[in-house]
């Protein structure tokens, strides 16, 4: 990413993000989402705290803008699923009530769900999305995706999310449901290619690993201003060439 010399955002404000089990679940290097949103803050002059939350570690629901949590291995993702409902769960549901931006990707967004459930086991989630995962008979959803968002408030016009899809799970939103988007290339939520991700006022879920943000700058950026109650337009524009050729390699991956 390169820097910018764009006027500062307005003075003050701080980002602040908590990261939930950053040391298990963090793979495709979904770890770099967060490296994107400090380094859009800090060329705004936008302030930038980071914090994690791990396995017993109470969550506070006041103390953050941003809440994350990526993919893991299914023995890691039990281990937090478990900690999820005991020691956080409600306290994220008292940030999400109050609009507090969350986001979980892969694991992480199955974990904000009602259930995972592998065979005869079925791992509760925290429910702040209308939706299930069930581990079906078939072949891993595996390959590079785009998807047309619907469910994001003042995105870009024709904005497009790219990303990397590989999840054994096919995940059934219920009708009430609304998706993160309309698939252009690739299998998505379950399979059939219609729709991935859900979102619930600024609770967000996707498959898209990559790491999503490097790819998707422009949605780094929503991501901030819904966070910190602004206008994405709000925000100073950055000199993003280097950003927009990675959207356009990783949209040319997924056949767009």
């Amino acid at each position: 990413m390169s820097e910018s010399t764009a006027p500062a955002a307005p003075s003050g404000r701080t980002l602040r993000v908590c990261a939930l089990y950053p040391d298990l679940m963090n793979i495709y290097a979904d770890r770099g989402n967060l490296i994107v949103l400090e380094r859009r803050c800090a060329w705004r002059g936008i302030g930038f705290e980071l914090s994690a939350s791990s396995l017993g570690e109470r969550l506070d629901s006041e103390g953050y803008d941003l809440f994350y949590i990526g993919g893991g291995q299914d023995r890691d993702q039990r281990l937090c699923a478990e900690d999820l409902l005991a020691s956080k769960a409600e306290a994220l549901r008292t940030a999400a009530a109050r609009d507090a931006v969350i986001l979980g990707v892969c694991g992480g967004y199955q974990l904000l769900g009602r259930s995972y459930t592998l065979g005869s086991e079925r791992i509760e989630g925290v429910g702040l999305l209308d939706l299930e995962t069930i581990r079906e008979d078939g072949p891993r959803l595996i390959g590079n995706v785009a998807i047309e968002p619907a469910g994001l408030p003042g995105a870009p016009a024709g904005a497009v999310l790219a990303g990397f899809e590989n999840h054994g799970g096919r995940t059934h939103l219920d009708s009430g449901q609304a998706p993160l988007g309309r698939v252009l290339r690739g299998l998505g939520n379950d399979g059939r290619g219609r729709f991935e991700g859900a979102v619930a006022g600024a609770t967000i879920g996707t498959y898209l690993h990559g790491p999503l943000l490097p790819k998707n700058v422009w949605f780094a950026d929503w991501l901030i201003a819904r966070a910190l109650g602004l206008d994405a337009q709000a925000l100073p524009p950055l000199e993003d060439e280097i950003e927009r050729q990675t959207h356009a390699a990783a949209l040319r991956a997924a056949g767009v």
